[in-house]
């Protein structure tokens, strides 16, 4: 592939009577074609849709830039605002972070260009402002705590409908099973990458993460749009802005399009291309990881049903695993979040058996796995969506403290291993070695959550 080639927006097209987006990329002589498709009918003819479209197709460009990541990107005949030119490269730049940071790349450089189109006069929205009350909101569904527990905020509120994107023709059971205890209707829409990215290794590619969040965010706004819903709401809480790490002074987020500055930059571009006619906002903002466990602790009837493993969401579904792993990054997390509010025998019950912080035969090779997301390991914290690292020690103590814990020698162990004091972040300020749970249970920082949408906890 020639990296010194530049990449290129060729065009997008839609294809009504097929329910079809296909989006047009290129790369020296390569050619890339994505298509999305909504089985759904909608309102086509809305020229929010031909908007809506257009962010999809700037944003899952990324997906085939990553091939080779030249210095260039040309935006065709595809005229962006001003506003539209820094969020992208943003998108760009702090999205793609974690790729090049493990392919060793400096995209700092990174020029875009193409034709400008005049900013809108469409205001921001405001975090109070519309829907004014009860609206028609979709909800993004991962089959996440996080999700399910933004799923129960707001089905009280407004008359929501849950979103999930797969491949054509295929489900992962993850999602499917504790979208069906929700009892909600789903949207659906599938996505269809070019061939040639399953095939990076063989062709020659570059690979690594990409900011897909932000990529599914665009495709559920056009989905809403095609719906004639008003607002889309996303499960994104305060620690999904917290940086997994810092090299040569840039603050890296696999995360990134799950972030707070991601979550305002996209406000703001939505603003402008619909102008101001559908909202979009995180219902976890200003909560921590701790917060969205407690929450979902009490929400008995998905513990049988949930699954935040790893190894259930392969691409290739031979390779799925129908029962929790116990062993990947997502099970130690989840496990150790859950620990302060559920009994020890019911989480064993949820992990089948296979509950990480109490599997005596792999407490060993499992101890240096929780020591990466306690902080306490010369290892980085895990490159996944896992929570901050002040998080998962006050949970460890949380857990530690319950007397039926008291003989998990793991969770034991670790607890032991925390410093006290102070430790140093990533910003190099002084902060709690482990912060106060009390604090953690409580909204913290900014968000764009609407009154009409505002939990008991933001109402006070």
């Amino acid at each position: 592939m020639n990296a010194s080639a530049s990449f290129c927006y060729e065009d997008f097209e839609l294809d009504p009577s097929r329910g079809l987006l296909t989006c047009r990329y290129s790369l020296g002589s390569r050619r890339f074609e994505e298509k999305v498709s909504f089985p759904a009918p909608g309102r086509w003819e809305s020229p929010a849709v031909g908007e809506a479209a257009r962010l999809v197709f700037l944003l899952a460009g990324v997906s085939y830039y990553k091939t080779a990541a030249p210095p260039v990107i040309d935006l065709g005949d595809t005229a962006v605002t001003g506003t539209e030119r820094e969020f992208l490269r943003a998108f760009y730049l702090d999205g793609l972070g974690e790729y090049a940071y493990r392919n060793g790349l400096d995209l700092s450089g990174l020029r875009i260009e193409g034709p400008e189109r005049p900013e809108s006069a469409a205001p921001e929205l405001s975090p109070a402002s519309r829907p004014a009350g009860p609206g028609r909101p979709l909800v993004p569904f991962g089959g996440g705590i996080d999700s399910i527990v933004t799923t129960e905020l707001v089905r009280g509120r407004a008359d929501p409908a849950l979103f999930i994107v797969n491949r054509p023709a295929d489900r992962f059971d993850a999602i499917e099973r504790p979208a069906a205890v929700t009892g909600l209707p789903v949207i659906r829409a599938e996505r269809e990458i070019d061939e040639q990215l399953l095939r990076s290794r063989e062709l020659g590619f570059r690979n690594g993460h990409v900011p897909v969040t932000g990529i599914l965010s665009a495709i559920a706004v056009m989905a809403a749009v095609l719906d004639e819903r008003d607002t889309v709401v996303m499960s994104n809480e305060w620690s999904a802005s917290v940086p997994t790490l810092e090299a040569a002074g840039r603050a890296i987020n696999h995360q990134y399009s799950k972030s707070a500055a991601f979550e305002e930059s996209f406000r703001r571009v939505l603003a402008g291309a619909l102008h101001g006619k559908l909202n979009y906002f995180s219902a976890l903002r200003p909560y921590s990881e701790l917060w969205v466990a407690q929450r979902f602790a009490r929400l008995t009837e998905y513990h049988s049903t949930f699954r935040s493993c790893n190894e259930a969401f392969y691409a290739d579904p031979s390779r799925r695993l129908g029962y929790w792993c116990g062993q990947c990054d997502k099970c130690c997390f989840i496990d150790l979040i859950l620990a302060p509010f559920l009994p020890a025998a019911e989480l064993g019950s949820i992990f089948g058996g296979h509950e990480p912080l109490a599997d005596p035969d792999r407490q060993g090779s499992l101890a240096e796995r929780f020591r990466t997301l306690l902080g306490t390991s010369a290892v980085s914290k895990p490159f996944e969506c896992v929570g901050d690292v002040g998080e998962c020690r006050a949970a460890t103590l949380l857990a530690a403290a319950r007397p039926d814990r008291a003989s998990t020698r793991l969770l034991q162990h670790l607890a032991g291993e925390l410093p006290a004091g102070t430790d140093t972040g990533l910003a190099g300020t002084p902060a709690p070695a482990v912060p106060s749970a009390t604090g953690l249970l409580q909204p913290m920082g900014e968000h764009f959550i609407p009154d009409a949408y505002a939990t008991e906890d933001l109402l006070v």
